[in-house]
C-alpha cells in the first residue's frame, strides 16, 4: 500500500500464445503498456510490468473509498515458440521476485480462450507450470481469465450455458481454484465499467483470500 488511502493489487497474467494475455493486461490497466497482435510466433519474449493510474469508486474499506492501483507483470507465452520452458519459468520466476518479492502477489491469473476447448494435455501442462512458480499453495492465489468471450456469445453461449456445456478438464480446473474465473472480452478496448465490473470480481477473489499475498523468492532449479 502506498498510503492508508489507496490500495495497490499485484496480479500476473500466464498463458499460452494467442490467449490474450497481453491484451487482458491492457483492459485491466486501462492503458496499452503491452504489445498485443497476432502473429505467427510468441509475440512476449520478456516480462514486463505495468501500472494503471489511481483508480475511484471501486474498493471501499472501514466505510470509506479508497483509490485502486493495479500492477500488472506481462509474462512469455508457455509453451513458447523461441523459448524453453526452463527459460521461461526462469524468466517469470525472476520477474516476480523482482517486482513482487517484497509486496507479495495477490492473483496469478491464468488466460484461457473461451471460444476453444481445453485439452487435459494443456491443462496438465498449465497447472504444472503454475505450481512450479508459485509452489504448493497455487490453487489459493490463481483465477482463471477467460478471454474471447465474445465469441461465445456470438455462438449463442450465456456464461451458464457455456459452464454447463464445458468440458470435464475446463470444469475440474475451475474446481480446483475454488471457481475463481471471470469472463472477458478483450477484443475491443474494455470500457470503463466494464473495466469495474472485472476489477471488482477480482477484489472479491482477494478479499475470499483475507488480502493474503504470496511472497516469492527466486530459486533456480
Amino acid at each position: 500500500m502506498a498510503d492508508s488511502n489507496e490500495m495497490t493489487i499485484n496480479l500476473v497474467v500466464l498463458g499460452r500464445t494467442q490467449t490474450g494475455k497481453s491484451a487482458a493486461g491492457n483492459s485491466l490497466l486501462g492503458s496499452a503498456d503491452f504489445e498485443s497482435h497476432r502473429s505467427p510466433s510468441s509475440v512476449t519474449t520478456c516480462c514486463s510490468l505495468g501500472r494503471s493510474c489511481r483508480i475511484l469508486g471501486i474498493i471501499r474499506r472501514n466505510g470509506c473509498e479508497l483509490a485502486l492501483r493495479v500492477q500488472v507483470l506481462d509474462t512469455p507465452s508457455y509453451p513458447h515458440s523461441g523459448l524453453s520452458k526452463e527459460q521461461v519459468r526462469d524468466t517469470v520466476s525472476s520477474a516476480l521476485a523482482h517486482h513482487f518479492g517484497e509486496e507479495g502477489l495477490h492473483l496469478a491469473l491464468l488466460v484461457l480462450r473461451a471460444d476453444l476447448p481445453l485439452y487435459p494435455d494443456e491443462s496438465d501442462h498449465a497447472i504444472q507450470f503454475i505450481q512450479e512458480l508459485l509452489g504448493p499453495t497455487w490453487k489459493d492465489f490463481t483465477a482463471v481469465l477467460l478471454t474471447h468471450a465474445d465469441k461465445t456469445e456470438e455462438a449463442g453461449f450465456s456464461e451458464e450455458a457455456y459452464l454447463h456445456s464445458a468440458s470435464s478438464t475446463l470444469l475440474s480446473l475451475l474446481s480446483s481454484v475454488q471457481h475463481k474465473y471471470i469472463f472477458l472480452d478483450n477484443q475491443k478496448n474494455i470500457i470503463k465499467e466494464e473495466r469495474a465490473i472485472v476489477l471488482r470480481k477480482l477484489l472479491n477473489f482477494i478479499r475470499q483470500n483475507n488480502y493474503q499475498v504470496l511472497l516469492l523468492k527466486h530459486s533456480k532449479e
